[in-house]
């Protein structure tokens, strides 16, 4: 992709370079206006670029999908049990659980549609969505930056917990929360498979074939991962004509 009179080149560090590396190559940060549409151009390729110069920084960009469930189960395990242990049933806790996970997929579309999807142009509008999402669409079959880094989770589920006590009992609060985070466990392996498994039944087929939609046809619609509940309901469910051309 040319912008001005710079190139981006895939096969540099894309993010901070130091300016004797960066030479005539043109850091994403730098695209301006032209960002949009070179991050919507994607390069399918198992392996995406390197983002930083620094070896621990870019060990921090790549997560094996496998490591989502082996972190993060075991804590929503305790966070369940924390509720049993106050008091209340299981069949309380898991209507509990059930609650949380719906209310993540809510948020899963949210967050996907309004932030993984905002429109920037300044280069560190341009560099943080580069980091958050756009690298995602520039290289969708990059198997080791599909998944949540788990260092950045861990971080972001302070705010998550301070959200449910808000509106939750501190003895509901727990098995909440761990049905939020069990949500997005559930949508973060999800959309591993949906890029790199092969469904054999209609179901699996169909989610995925919807969310390939999203990734090289209809980009401004289908932001949901696990199911396409919410796109209906706010109308950004993408047009039946595009989705029969995959």
């Amino acid at each position: 992709m040319v912008a001005q009179e710079f190139t981006v080149d895939l096969d540099k560090p894309l993010v901070f370079q130091r300016l004797e590396i960066l030479e005539n190559s043109l850091q994403v940060g730098h695209l301006g206006e032209a960002y949009e549409e070179w991050v919507h151009q994607p390069i399918v390729g198992r392996e995406g670029p390197r983002f930083f110069e620094s070896d621990f920084m870019e060990s921090l960009t790549r997560t094996v999908w496998w490591a989502i469930p082996s972190i993060w189960l075991p804590v929503i395990c305790y966070f369940v049990l924390k509720s049993v242990r106050m008091g209340h049933t299981l069949p309380e806790v898991a209507l509990i659980v059930v609650g949380g996970v719906f209310i993540w997929t809510l948020l899963e579309y949210t967050l996907h549609r309004f932030l993984f999807h905002i429109k920037t142009k300044s280069y560190w509008g341009n560099t943080m969505h580069y980091l958050l999402h756009g690298c995602h669409h520039k290289h969708p079959m990059d198997g080791l930056r599909l998944v949540f880094p788990p260092a950045a989770t861990a971080i972001l589920l302070v705010p998550f917990w301070n959200m449910v006590k808000l509106f939750s009992t501190p003895s509901t609060t727990p098995a909440l929360f761990g049905g939020g985070l069990l949500g997005y466990v559930i949508y973060d392996c999800t959309h591993y498979y949906l890029h790199h498994g092969q469904p054999a039944n209609d179901v699996p087929k169909n989610l995925k074939k919807y969310h390939m939609n999203h990734h090289f046809r209809v980009q401004d619609k289908g932001f949901g991962i696990t199911s396409s509940l919410w796109d209906r309901v706010f109308g950004t469910f993408p047009p039946s004509k595009a989705a029969k051309k995959i």
